[in-house]
């Protein structure tokens, strides 16, 4: 059984992290990067089988995560760096001149387990199939996983890609949306309505399912299924249902703290809502 309480209090310090991070940076998007903390903790932590002592880029014989929606880098970066794929000192550097930690990710720097550039929205579904794909043709059995926005979808790119991964029967991919609602102009249903989503991605060939985003055991018992359901035939979507800046009570229910660093008061405040649990960095 998963150790519910463990993976809890690392989100909670990532939590902290990220906070701390962009408020350092004066720079970032603390709203999605808070919101799919519980999802990337879980992946990292229990779902995915990877190698942090000795990354490489090519990821054979291992999980592979893809992030396409780039700009929640801080919440990546401190799962990667708690996770034991560098020191976790080097998170003070958030988009510092020369720090290998962009604004979003970025493969320039060489900094273990980033695979793929995400600065432009709508482009990692595509690379994640040609990962998934590259897998198969190597006889590589394990899996390919991908986290998008739910205004990233309103990309054209997104839905080529979902039709080429039906009809080329990529299965060995769960792919996920972080539904949140909100983007940087607004609600997603005043910007763009996506309408059903999940009807949507069903009726273009993949198998969906739907999480609680924020709960850990909605997640890791979610996310099992799809394990078990990949592999025979469809690629797997997961909608996941999660509030942006969650964990912070003046964030929540907001599209406003999308790309807003919170300044020195803020961060006492936000601070306050979220124990220390592994130590700060």
């Amino acid at each position: 059984m998963p150790d519910y309480n463990k993976l809890k209090m690392t989100a909670t310090q990532v939590r902290r992290d990220i906070l701390r991070m962009i408020n350092s940076s004066k720079s970032g998007h603390p709203g999605g990067s808070l919101g799919c903390t519980d999802y990337l903790v879980a992946l990292y932590n229990k779902l995915m089988e990877h190698n942090p002592n000795n990354f490489s880029m090519s990821g054979e014989n291992e999980d592979i995560f893809i992030l396409s929606n780039g700009h929640i880098a801080p919440a990546l970066y401190s799962v990667l760096a708690r996770s034991g794929y560098f020191d976790i000192k080097e998170l003070c550097t958030l988009r510092q001149l020369g720090s290998r930690l962009q604004g979003h990710p970025s493969v320039s720097d060489n900094l273990p387990g980033i695979r793929i550039a995400s600065g432009s929205l709508g482009q990692g579904l595509s690379v994640a199939l040609g990962v998934a794909q590259t897998k198969k043709l190597n006889n590589d059995d394990k899996l390919v996983y991908c986290l998008m926005g739910d205004g990233e979808i309103e990309e054209g790119q997104v839905w080529e890609a979902a039709i080429y991964a039906a009809a080329k029967k990529v299965d060995n991919i769960i792919a996920a949306i972080d539904y949140n609602g909100k983007q940087i102009d607004g609600t997603v249903e005043d910007v763009m309505s996506l309408g059903d989503i999940e009807a949507k991605w069903e009726s273009f060939g993949w198998k969906v399912l739907t999480m609680d985003g924020n709960n850990m055991n909605s997640i890791i018992e979610t996310m099992n299924k799809a394990k078990k359901l990949s592999k025979i035939g469809k690629p797997i979507m997961i909608i996941m249902k999660t509030e942006m800046g969650f964990g912070v009570d003046f964030m929540m229910g907001t599209h406003e703290w999308h790309g807003v660093a919170p300044n020195d008061e803020q961060l006492v405040l936000a601070l306050q809502q979220l124990d220390e649990t592994l130590g700060d960095y």
